[in-house]
């Protein structure tokens, strides 16, 4: 059963999480103890899930789905995002994001955590590992960029909001735009265009995203002109980095932000584009899981030599 939980983010922003996932049936503790209290799902190890930009919580089900076997899982749909507040005039920074994610990792009893974040939410995570140590005792970056993406891209996306047809006539008329006509896509993506769909809500004239493109505008606004090498130098913690074949993140700078991480694994999923968790769920179980079962029982491990440094699971 999913269930809401409201925490109170930096600058008293509402925010919504949520708890995608439960103990198993029969008894079953989330650890594998069939002969343990079923109310121990609560002393189970926290995982704390973060969507990208656009994104909200419920893109995170099918990684909830086998993760809640082992994990309390928390999905938290970020300020500007899903259920959460969006205030007008924000702030919509790294700063407030990053202070968002560390308060729900403390309001929820969640730490140590492990920190999954997809895209912006990847960015965030590292932030709250680079700052909070003692809370993280791992981190999984989705397809996230370590450089900075320069002033023509939050042009390129300025142009990109403006020709979306808004308002949608259905739900179904924004997944086929963003699934097959959509000019920034190279082939016809159903994963994609399921993927907004879930981001549209319907109003008195059609069908709009449940977020503000300016406020998503905002967001990136740091992005473009600030890079992120020295926060991953400070990680201490076991750190999985994981690009799409085809994805935004290039190898090359992969397997770069693989070496300055002090704990740095690598991991590449074929056949994903940006969106790896959630267009090939299984392909990217694959490569978390592992990583995720090789933890240290220790949760502050970084003052230990951790195996298997920049090893590559997956195809």
């Amino acid at each position: 059963m999913v269930r809401r939980i409201d925490v109170t983010g930096a600058d008293g922003v509402d925010l919504a999480a949520w708890e995608l996932a439960e103990p198993q049936s029969g008894g079953r503790d989330p650890r594998g103890d069939p002969d343990a209290d079923p109310g121990a799902a609560e002393s189970a190890p926290g995982a704390l899930l973060l969507h990208g930009l656009m994104g909200h919580a419920p893109h995170w089900a099918a990684t909830a789905r086998w993760l809640g076997a082992t994990h309390r899982v928390v999905a938290l749909d970020q300020r500007g995002h899903g259920r959460s507040a969006k205030p007008p005039e924000g702030p919509f920074t790294h700063e407030a994001y990053t202070a968002d994610a560390e308060a729900a990792v403390e309001r929820l009893g969640l730490a140590p955590v492990t920190l999954i974040g997809h895209s912006m939410g990847a960015l965030t995570a590292w932030r709250l590992a680079a700052r909070r140590p003692d809370l993280v005792r791992a981190l999984v970056i989705c397809d996230m960029r370590a450089s900075a993406l320069g002033a023509a891209s939050q042009q390129e996306w300025e142009q990109w909001f403006d020709s979306w047809p808004l308002p949608f006539a259905s739900r179904a008329d924004a997944h086929r735009w963003f699934g097959a006509e959509d000019p920034w896509l190279e082939h016809p993506s159903p994963a994609r265009g399921d993927f907004f769909a879930e981001v549209m809500t319907e109003g008195p004239d059609g069908w709009r995203p449940v977020f503000s493109r300016r406020q998503m505008l905002l967001s990136r606004e740091s992005w473009i002109k600030d890079a992120h090498w020295e926060e991953l130098a400070k990680i201490l913690c076991p750190a999985l980095v994981v690009r799409g074949l085809d994805g935004e993140l290039g190898r090359a700078e992969a397997q770069e932000m693989v070496r300055v991480l002090p704990l740095g694994q690598y991991a590449e999923v074929a056949d994903a584009g940006h969106l790896v968790h959630y267009e090939r769920p299984e392909s990217w179980r694959a490569v978390v899981e592992p990583f995720l079962a090789a933890l240290p029982a220790d949760p502050y491990p970084a003052v230990k030599p951790f195996p298997g440094e920049a090893r590559t699971f997956g195809p």
